[in-house]
């Protein structure tokens, strides 16, 4: 089924056509869907992902959500065309990371079982999706990227602040400094990944992962879930506030304006 087939469900139609959202057996998919520009994060999709988590936690049909992307990535960083809106209006910027700060704490706090199907590139926002995920299945080409410090940006809503809880100080500036990419075989070996699987088989696992968490006690799960996330947002918290401000700042340096430019230009 192609996301042009999919009819998003009732009580989601506001987050169309940026998120879709769809049941399968007993999960809830959700699609990043801009495929024709790899599912970059403009202004649309970025509202959209500030509130539909706490939608999908009122939904009391909603056991287990399963996300991905359309097409061939999951979300492959932040649209270079809004980069360039944001430079030029520090009020729109001021707001955008607001929503940016929303987004860290609505999904870390989402109080219901939540799996990653990394089916291409997970770059920006979408390795930071990714990283506050419970359970993450990526593709064998699939791979996480945090190149904000590359592209002249503070390193502000996940990558500082998650990393380091879940791979070590050392290895988490070895990618956030250097935005070197986290492969699908290195993203399992530092526990990142749960499973690496065939590029067109990441969903169907996912949506057995959900399918099984979907089946356990309620209850029990939301608060286990809950309780284990407490040692990553206590300490995760404090490091975003400071990030997120110093992010604010690194629009109008110019090294981070030059690289907007750049990027723009090579892609008329």
């Amino acid at each position: 089924m192609t996301t042009t087939e999919i009819s998003t469900l009732a009580g989601y139609e506001a987050f169309a056509p940026s998120l879709l959202v769809e049941k399968v057996g007993a999960v809830h998919v959700v699609r990043i869907n801009r495929p024709q520009a790899f599912n970059a994060v403009d202004e649309a999709l970025h509202h959209a992902m500030t509130k539909i988590w706490r939608v999908l936690l009122n939904d009391d049909d909603v056991r287990a959500v399963v996300i991905t992307g359309s097409g061939k990535a999951f979300s492959a960083g932040g649209d270079m065309v809004m980069f360039g809106r944001l430079i030029e209006d520090p009020v729109a910027r001021a707001h955008q990371i607001a929503e940016a700060r929303v987004v860290f704490t609505e999904v870390i706090n989402f109080g219901k079982p939540l799996v990653s199907a990394v089916n291409g590139p997970a770059v920006g926002l979408g390795c930071s999706i990714a990283l506050l995920s419970d359970l993450v299945i990526m593709g064998e080409n699939a791979y996480l990227a945090d190149p904000h410090v590359a592209v002249g940006l503070t390193a502000g809503d996940g990558g500082a602040a998650m990393l380091p809880l879940l791979i070590g100080l050392t290895k988490a500036k070895q990618y956030v400094m250097l935005g070197d990419r986290i492969t699908a075989k290195d993203a399992e070996q530092l526990g990142l990944a749960i499973e690496v699987v065939a590029d067109d088989a990441v969903l169907d696992k996912a949506l057995a992962l959900g399918e099984r968490l979907a089946a356990l006690p309620a209850q029990a799960l939301r608060s286990t879930k809950i309780a284990m996330n407490m040692h990553l947002s206590r300490a995760a918290l404090g490091v975003l506030e400071y990030a997120l401000a110093e992010e604010f700042v690194s629009f109008s340096t110019p090294e981070f304006q030059e690289r907007v430019a750049a990027f723009r230009a090579k892609a008329k």
